[in-house]
């Protein structure tokens, strides 16, 4: 069986000796305690010439606060380096559940995501505004043009963006609109029903084909057959309605779609989901990209106005790959990815508070060592071991001359509140996680 060496200090050796003996490892390990206590004291340099040259070993693990080139322990011991987790007690979940998943990325579901004002804006802002959704994810740039009348320069903002490698739909019931978009190379229009689905024959672009205007199930497929007849290309879109005002029929109405068409192309819009709904776009989009998934959507429309929806393009575009991975390998989407675990943290643990008192008694300096759990903040160091929940309270008990290091305090007291108060995990100096980047 191979055997990994672990480097670490004399602060975190019990602990790093107790999380260890309760994984269920494919290895056996050996712990080198170095006389440090501060792990981030503790680069490779130093590392390197505490290491033997005939070590017997497959993998060599450093602190990952230790700094430095991982290569100057590997040319002095001949072994591989790594870094292991900052925090020791996320060590189940590198050794676990990060590791590489075959085939993890791909996708089918294509992401159309629409600039709502696109009729108002400048070529330019038009522009940036695509490259925006382009870097988030999407497949496939929606212009939006205006409630009623035409929409002004859509020819010179098709145009732009296709010079620029878009694909791009236009949003508009306005004959002119639409067949001006379609001169200027426009790949899809939406959409059409009873009222212009005579454009449909007019136009080189695929159309999106919904219901009439106030109307069900039975008008979108008068609409269906009509386009059958031209042999025009399409796609559907039944239109999902708000969350109380119909969801749930939406949703059946798409999954009698997919039986009945199981070979055509389908779109769902979200807008009036993440757009109408006062909650965080994150969960919905997740929730509705495992349900594209299911139904084998094809594509799937967007918006960012609301603030609450800003960043849906992203989500999305993280959600589709998670749910396809899920799919098919037969799985919940679950211990997959964590890019959309994002107010919320991945599953974690903390240091008790007998562990951490523990810990102080091997402290020798003055350097005060923060930590959380049980909803409280610990901080600590060779003469004082505080508790509490109040960061206020906490940084008055010390009374701090020095301005820097008041201001250090102050800063890391209060992210460790926040992360109490959103069940987040905190480590010292480190950034508070916030999903995909």
């Amino acid at each position: 069986m191979k055997k990994y060496l672990f480097i670490t200090g004399r602060l975190a050796a019990k602990a790093l000796e107790k999380c260890l003996g309760k994984l269920n490892l494919d290895f056996q390990y050996d712990i080198f305690v170095l006389n440090c206590t501060v792990a981030a004291f503790m680069n490779t340099e130093w590392i390197a010439t505490h290491l033997d040259c005939g070590l017997k070993y497959e993998m060599i693990i450093i602190p990952g606060l230790s700094e430095g080139e991982l290569s100057l322990i590997e040319n002095k011991t001949g072994i591989p380096a790594q870094r292991g987790p900052k925090d020791l007690k996320d060590l189940p979940l590198f050794f676990g559940e990060n590791k590489e998943l075959q085939g993890f990325g791909a996708h089918k579901l294509k992401i159309i995501a629409e600039i709502t004002d696109a009729y108002s804006l400048s070529i330019n802002d038009v522009i940036k505004r695509a490259e925006y959704f382009r870097d988030s994810g999407a497949d496939i740039i929606d212009l939006g043009g205006p409630s009623k009348g035409e929409f002004r320069d859509v020819e010179r903002k098709v145009r732009a963006l296709k010079d620029s490698g878009f694909k791009v739909s236009i949003d508009s019931f306005d004959k002119d609109t639409i067949l001006k978009a379609d001169r200027a190379g426009a790949d899809f229009i939406l959409s059409v029903n009873s009222v212009n689905i005579d454009i449909a024959q007019q136009v080189n672009a695929k159309v999106v084909v919904i219901p009439d205007f106030g109307k069900g199930l039975d008008s979108l497929y008068e609409n269906i057959t009509k386009l059958d007849a031209t042999g025009k290309e399409y796609i559907i879109d039944t239109i999902i309605d708000p969350l109380c005002m119909g969801f749930t029929q939406s949703i059946e109405r798409y999954i009698r779609l997919r039986k009945d068409f199981p070979d055509k192309e389908i779109m769902m819009g979200l807008g009036n989901l993440t757009e109408l709904t006062d909650a965080d776009s994150g969960g919905i989009n997740a929730l509705m990209a495992g349900v594209a998934t299911e139904l084998d959507i094809n594509y799937v429309l967007t918006t960012e106005v609301i603030s609450w929806a800003k960043g849906s393009v992203k989500e999305l575009d993280r959600a589709r790959r998670l749910m396809h991975y899920a799919y098919e390998n037969h799985m919940p989407p679950k211990r997959i990815n964590y890019d959309l675990v994002m107010l919320k943290d991945p599953p974690f643990d903390v240091y008790a508070e007998e562990e951490l008192k523990s810990m102080q008694k091997e402290i020798e300096d003055k350097n005060f060592r923060i930590f959380t759990g049980n909803n409280k903040i610990y901080l600590f160091n060779r003469d004082i071991f505080w508790s509490g929940t109040d960061p206020q309270e906490i940084f008055n008990s010390l009374k701090i001359m020095d301005s820097r290091h008041a201001f250090y305090l102050g800063k890391e007291l209060e992210r460790a509140a926040l992360a109490i108060r959103l069940g987040k995990k905190y480590v010292q100096e480190e950034s508070l996680r916030w999903g995909s980047k």
